[in-house]
């Protein structure tokens, strides 16, 4: 009998088949907080980097964060790592919990209500991690 699923699922299927095969442990694994894996930039090196070190009088490294994550949540907020990440850093660069949200909320307005939800579902989980940093420093 043939299979109904479409070339792609098969493919995927193969895939996850072979990755079993291959290592058990990857039956389970989900790039769910795969951005872990890159380290928070230093506030400074974004400045260097994105800002100030091209042009003296340009954006700030919290405002091209704020910028980033708007832009992200315009595509529909379908890059959760990314969006997880950009939060991070955004925190780093000197973003308040109340400007990443507000970023997020202005949003809505341009990108629906769906996609500032999901955005706003990702950055939650970054902000609750780092709540319990606020409460020690």
């Amino acid at each position: 009998m043939t299979d109904p699923k479409n070339p792609f699922e098969q493919m995927m299927a193969q895939a996850q088949e072979m990755a079993k095969s291959l290592n058990p442990t990857l039956e389970s694994f989900s790039p769910k907080g795969f951005e872990k894996l890159w380290p928070t930039m230093p506030k400074e090196f974004m400045e260097m980097s994105f800002g100030k070190g091209v042009n003296k009088d340009g954006l700030d490294a919290k405002t091209r964060m704020l910028l980033t994550l708007a832009g992200l949540t315009m595509l529909g907020a379908q890059s959760d790592s990314q969006i997880r990440l950009t939060v991070r850093h955004a925190l780093e660069a000197g973003a308040t919990k109340d400007e990443i949200a507000e970023t997020i909320a202005h949003m809505a307005m341009f990108a629906g209500i769906p996609s500032m939800n999901r955005a706003m579902d990702y950055a939650r989980e970054v902000l609750d991690e780092a709540e319990p940093k606020d409460k020690e420093g």
